[in-house]
């Protein structure tokens, strides 16, 4: 009966909002360890050849290339494509749009990256099906207050092709599956480690803090040398100078940020204190909403934060929990639905003059979690059972029984038979810890995995003319 319910990183609720336009981001395909795409590259001049010549064998080629990524390009006109999608969402947002020349080599980079992880993928057979990739576009559909019917009208009057569409949300699936993978294969929490980050989190009245920010990162790379740390560091230091003068933070990031978020404008979206990467937490619990933080170093680069808004949190959980039991009939080639609706409306009706619940649960219910119970499922958290469930305990006084119900798992009467609040602050506060660990480490192997995939894959531009 308890739900099991899969998470979407933050990467999902944000593929399409219809007003952005559908620009992707491409992010760090994490599935692949390092190691494996530490190749020797071959010739450039073969590589290049090799790309075009197999693009042109396939009736791919049919105009200027402006990149070969490995033994693939990409094409002047999805190039343009691309770029017409950033800006109607840079437009929306209300950001200043960088030189063209800068707007180009920033989506073109992007798409370079999305290239190399969709390659990656496609290496480890990671796919994503017709039928996945249909229950999100409906899911897209819904939250836009329209049906899958309406949708490509709606996209095609943002001048954005329903074909076109279905293809980038697709690999933004793909890669999102791959960078779970590598997360899942390089992942490992201790519980000292959750320890230390709950004694952390006591110590530091920040962590249960939402913080909504925005971030410009000068990139460095693997293994830099003093001069490439150091002309990186200018840089950093240019642009905050610019931004202290009154330059726009937003269309600094879109301009010269080489962050995932870059064209975006640098939105990092909303953190935990918790979640926060240890060299943000400390500036970040000490600035005020519309503060700029000076260059900060990490072995990625150099970031320059701006807090936008901030949450403050009551560190105390109190949750509302519920005592039920039910009787479930599960809808068979022996009992049909209506049979299964039937026949609990009977069982109601001899409970209601005063038969035993327990004793008929253990009789007819098909519940095997609960059956030897009488039907009892113990004290419930909100959430703990799947929607239609909750919705029908929720309506109950306590001593009432539900009329009967269908959810996934067949027909149900339900009967609440107490509610409390309990404080779950301790257990909250691990959860939390836990997860915080989880998302931090998750982005330090999505960042490492990035600089060393890139690092180690043929890639040449031909942007000049383009």
């Amino acid at each position: 009966m308890l739900k099991h319910s899969l998470r979407y990183h933050t990467v999902l609720a944000a593929i399409l909002l219809l007003c952005q336009a559908c620009a992707s981001t491409p992010r760090a395909n994490p599935n692949v360890s390092a190691t494996a795409v530490m190749n020797p590259a071959p010739a450039a001049a073969s590589v290049t050849a090799a790309a075009i010549a197999k693009a042109s064998s396939t009736g791919t080629l049919l105009d200027e290339v402006v990149a070969v990524v490995n033994d693939e390009v990409i094409l002047k006109s999805e190039l343009d494509q691309r770029i017409a999608a950033v800006t109607r969402q840079i437009k929306t947002r209300g950001t200043a749009l960088p030189p063209d020349n800068i707007l180009r080599k920033q989506v073109l980079d992007q798409m370079i990256m999305t290239k190399l992880e969709l390659q990656q993928a496609a290496n480890k057979g990671i796919s994503v099906s017709d039928d996945t990739l249909n229950q999100t576009i409906n899911r897209i559909a819904e939250s836009n207050g329209i049906t899958l019917a309406q949708l490509p009208e709606k996209l095609q009057q943002q001048g954005i092709d329903y074909a076109d569409f279905r293809q980038e949300l697709r690999n933004q699936l793909i890669v999102r599956n791959l960078e779970q993978q590598l997360v899942s294969d390089q992942m490992h929490i201790t519980p000292r480690e959750v320890q230390a980050q709950i004694d952390a989190d006591a110590a530091n009245g920040n962590a249960n803090n939402q913080y909504h920010i925005s971030q410009i990162l000068i990139a460095i790379p693997a293994n830099p040398t003093s001069e490439q740390v150091a002309e990186a560091r200018k840089k950093a230091e240019d642009i905050y100078q610019k931004i202290k003068k009154g330059a726009d933070f937003a269309a600094m990031a879109v301009e010269y940020s080489q962050g995932q978020q870059a064209l975006k404008g640098g939105d990092l979206g909303w953190r935990k204190g918790s979640e926060l990467p240890t060299i943000f937490a400390a500036v970040i619990g000490q600035m005020n909403p519309g503060d700029i933080s000076e260059p900060l170093s990490s072995p990625s680069g150099f970031h320059i934060l701006k807090l936008d808004e901030v949450k403050r949190a009551d560190n105390k959980v109190m949750v509302s929990q519920t005592h039920a039991r039910h009787i479930l009939l599960k809808p068979s080639a022996i009992m049909t639905d209506a049979q299964a609706k039937e026949k609990l409306e009977e069982l109601r009706d001899e409970i209601l003059k005063g038969g035993d619940f327990s004793k008929l649960a253990a009789q007819y219910s098909e519940d095997p979690g609960s059956t030897t119970n009488g039907g009892d499922l113990g004290w419930l958290d909100p959430g703990a059972t799947v929607p239609e469930f909750q919705a029908q305990m929720d309506k109950l006084q306590v001593g009432q029984i539900s009329k009967p119900f269908k959810t996934q798992f067949g027909w149900h009467i339900v009967q609440v038979l107490g509610r409390r609040q309990v404080d779950q602050t301790q257990e909250y506060t691990r959860n939390k810890a836990y997860e915080a660990i989880y998302a931090r480490k998750s982005e330090e192997i999505v960042q490492q995995w990035l600089s060393a995939l890139r690092g180690s894959a043929y890639i040449e531009t031909f942007l000049d003319n383009k």
